[in-house]
């Protein structure tokens, strides 16, 4: 299926989500995560009106960007080894995988422009999981405070992979109570005005908690073995 096609109708869906949740339709911003799909389906979604793209490994972000010219804002929403910051961090907006200080230190270090971070938390405590335990997100932010490369825009969690809606919910209305927390305290270096919540199975139900971004891939733009017609 054509991705503007696959777009409205995920359009319809957040629509609906937000008058659940009584929010507006412009707070919700798509991320496309088109880590699994080629430079040519890639361009099918910017040409959809898709500026918001997601990769998770820096060869492919990087041969990505060798070949799209067309300004979109780019998003790492990958596990990040330090090692490879010094690859990618310059030619992204957005991170949404800040989850340790010697990240945070190597950022510092190669960032040539201040960058949009998320912290990723581990809400559901998977130990397969990324992330920082949620008792640990308030004390690692203002830790954060002399790394002036770095501006916390918000909290990411990923949901545990159940089938239950309750379950998958309570992730994401305790990351979003967590980032009202954060918020309230007027830290200058870490706003934390937003929430990165919410894939292709479980976006309406982050939505409805408070996602500002969701992360939506495969009910989006496909993978590359999908007929591109």
């Amino acid at each position: 299926m054509p991705i503007e096609r696959k777009l409205q109708q995920i359009q319809q869906q957040i629509s609906q989500a937000c008058a659940r949740g009584n929010r507006s339709i412009k707070d919700v911003h798509i991320v496309a995560v088109t880590k699994s799909v080629t430079v040519e389906r890639t361009q099918e979604a910017i040409l959809a009106g898709l500026h918001h793209l997601g990769e998770n490994r820096p060869e492919g972000l990087l041969a990505k960007q060798a070949e799209i010219k067309t300004p979109v804002i780019w998003h790492y929403i990958g596990s990040l080894q330090t090692r490879k910051v010094k690859q990618v961090i310059n030619t992204v907006q957005v991170l949404h995988s800040l989850d340790r200080m010697s990240l945070a230190d190597e950022i510092q270090k190669r960032a040539t422009q201040k960058i949009d971070c998320f912290i990723q938390v581990n809400v559901s405590g998977e130990e397969a999981k990324h992330g920082i335990e949620p008792q640990n997100v308030q004390p690692f932010i203002e830790s954060l405070s002399d790394h002036h490369q770095i501006r916390i825009i918000g909290l990411m969690t990923m949901a545990p992979n159940t089938s239950d809606e309750q379950v998958i919910r309570s992730v994401f209305k305790s990351l979003k109570d967590m980032q009202v927390h954060i918020a309230s305290k007027g830290y200058t270096h870490a706003p934390c005005t937003e929430l990165s919540m919410g894939m292709s199975n479980d976006f309406e139900i982050a939505i409805e908690e408070g996602a500002t971004y969701v992360r939506i891939g495969t009910a989006l733009v496909g993978d590359e073995s999908e007929d591109l017609t």
